[in-house]
């Protein structure tokens, strides 16, 4: 997927979009904003388990798609630029490399940024980078004036769709910066999964590799994709 959001940043003072998104913004500034940014499987299962819990705004390349989505789950869209701008955090629910396009771009900083990807081969073979660094880090360098944390990488998307009493105590392991980490850890409890903690942001180089051994066992190995990886104390 590719995104241009760096040219669109000069003109922010002139989107009616954007100019509304802000107002609300700081209208409810009690209240977090949460962007999605991308609403293939992920993005709008996570979209409509946080949906009625805080401000949610949907964006996607296809804005006529963002926008049935969010009337549907009573959510508010906007264009990507928009959406990035006036939110508190900002989930990528995008292959990595779109993820890190996105970064790329300048159009993160100052945001808590969500980064759900596993750096996948396209055969599915394997992880196109790791143990010396992640997915996640590489989008932090990109966007080195963002707060990036590792989340819902462990998780399929088809769990979002199962009640949220059968998910409430699968983990969404969480790396990053602790006041980073605090804020992601609302948002995961409120889309109904539990939070493990697994330290600053190169713990994210563990957590791809176990994303990409959920997805050995869940369709390599024939265990389907209503597993979830957790920890055991015994």
């Amino acid at each position: 997927m590719q995104l241009s959001c760096s040219n669109s940043r000069h003109s922010r003072g002139n989107s009616p979009a954007l100019n509304s998104l802000h107002r609300n913004h700081h209208t409810e500034r009690n209240e977090m904003t949460t962007a999605i940014i991308g609403l293939g499987n992920m993005g709008s299962g996570l979209a409509r388990r946080l949906a009625g819990k805080g401000n949610v705004v949907l964006a996607a390349r296809n804005e006529a798609a963002a926008a049935a989505l969010a009337a549907e789950i009573g959510a508010t869209s906007a264009s990507i630029e928009a959406a990035i701008a006036g939110a508190d955090t900002v989930v990528l629910a995008l292959p990595y490399a779109s993820a890190l396009d996105l970064a790329k771009s300048g159009a993160l900083d100052g945001k808590v940024v969500v980064d759900i990807s596993n750096p996948v081969k396209p055969d599915f073979s394997g992880l196109s980078i790791g143990f010396e660094t992640s997915a996640a880090e590489e989008i932090q360098k990109a966007a080195p004036a963002a707060k990036v944390v590792k989340a819902f990488n462990t998780i399929f998307a088809g769990l979002f769709a199962a009640p949220a009493d059968d998910t409430a105590n699968v983990p969404v392991f969480l790396a990053g910066e602790d006041a980073a980490v605090a804020q992601v850890e609302t948002l995961v409890k409120n889309s109904g999964f539990a939070v493990e903690k697994t330290g600053t942001l190169d713990a994210a180089r563990l957590l791809e590799p176990v994303g990409m051994l959920n997805i050995r066992f869940g369709y390599g190995l024939g265990r389907g994709t209503a597993i979830a990886p957790a920890w055991l104390s015994v």
